[in-house]
């Protein structure tokens, strides 16, 4: 991966940088919350009508985290909360953000289908639980589904086990990459039925597709290329071998990934190289140094938000802007790096 030299190395307080008035910069900004290896991200277009993807573990000390990142970037009230799939990791944190904030609307793929896991089946009905009290707005989608929202572009690519028809405006190339991504065996989780989807806000393009495995990919990619390039990948299933096909890196063509892995999950040697390598990659973050692997695969310590020790906490910000240039804020470091419109 050729690395990238910075136009322009910014040093600024996260707080400050946080929390200069939207409405006057035009920005979005995208907070990668540590939720110890989970899935927590908040994106906070300059309208103000917000949107967090899933709500991480269970508990208190990640739901404080996500509240704390809310208060930081000036939400008071969490408009759109999208639960990508019910695993712990993603779903299991729900009651607990919910009990202390506010949340307008729900978003999911509809029933879990994994019934035969204990613990799937526990975060699903406490979420099930939630909505029964009737206080939320809640929506089920289905691929090609937009947001109705406001201040950014939010199209559903995935969900429960289905993934759009017809390639989106501007995609459709034939896949090279397909060829080196042959199917894995099948996984018929939760992960298969994540929601997926592209984030654009002006000419910016934002991937998250929760933990789609690699089969449903291919479903996506080949033989064509039904996503189109993104600027930023935001790279499914913690970095876990399962996912990040060539297939889908290779053709998304990030010149940014955002590796939301912990310390001891995620993050695995196959799926890393594949992402670190990928043909237009700048710069890959990791919310944590990944202590299960070894040094060849894991950034330099300036890109990773979380070293080994004592929890602190640290997110990654992303400020983009609608001519897709963008920068990436290291909360640990408060540096900031640039990366052009293209």
């Amino acid at each position: 991966m050729k690395r990238f030299l910075a136009a322009a190395l910014l040093m600024a307080t996260p707080l400050a940088f946080a929390q200069k008035d939207q409405r006057k910069t035009g920005d979005l900004k995208v907070y990668f919350a540590d939720v110890e290896g989970g899935q927590a991200t908040l994106f906070v277009p300059p309208s103000g009508e917000n949107m967090l993807v899933d709500a991480g573990w269970p508990g208190a000390e990640n739901a404080n985290k996500i509240v704390a990142l809310c208060k930081l970037a000036g939400v008071k009230k969490i408009d759109n909360l999208v639960i990508t799939h019910y695993h712990t990791d993603h779903v299991g944190g729900v009651p607990d953000v919910a009990a202390r904030i506010p949340v307008a609307r729900f978003i999911d793929h509809g029933v879990n289908r994994e019934d035969n896991d204990r613990v799937t089946v526990s975060g699903w009905q406490a979420y099930q639980n939630l909505l029964a009290k009737g206080h939320y707005a809640h929506l089920t989608v289905k691929p090609g589904d937009v947001l109705p929202s406001v201040g950014m572009h939010v199209v559903f690519v995935s969900a429960d086990g289905n993934v759009i028809d017809k390639p989106l405006a501007g995609a459709g190339d034939t896949n090279a990459a397909c060829a080196a991504s042959p199917l894995k065996p099948v996984e018929n989780t939760e992960n298969d039925r994540s929601i997926g989807m592209i984030i654009t806000f002006g000419k910016l393009r934002i991937a998250d597709l929760g933990d789609l495995t690699w089969n449903k990919e291919r479903l996506l990619m080949c033989p064509v290329n039904k996503l189109g390039k993104v600027d930023v990948y935001i790279v499914s299933h913690h970095g876990f071998d399962r996912s990040s096909s060539p297939a889908l890196v290779d053709a998304i063509d990030p010149r940014v990934s955002i590796m939301d892995n912990g310390a001891t999950k995620g993050a695995e040697p196959g799926a890393w190289t594949i992402v670190d390598h990928s043909p237009g990659l700048k710069d890959l973050w990791q919310l944590h140094t990944a202590i299960h692997t070894d040094a060849a695969h894991n950034v330099n310590d300036g890109h990773i938000a979380n070293l080994p020790g004592p929890d602190a906490a640290h997110y990654l910000l992303l400020t983009g802007h609608r001519d897709a240039s963008f920068d990436v804020t290291n909360s640990r470091t408060s540096q900031t790096v640039d990366y052009p419109a293209p």
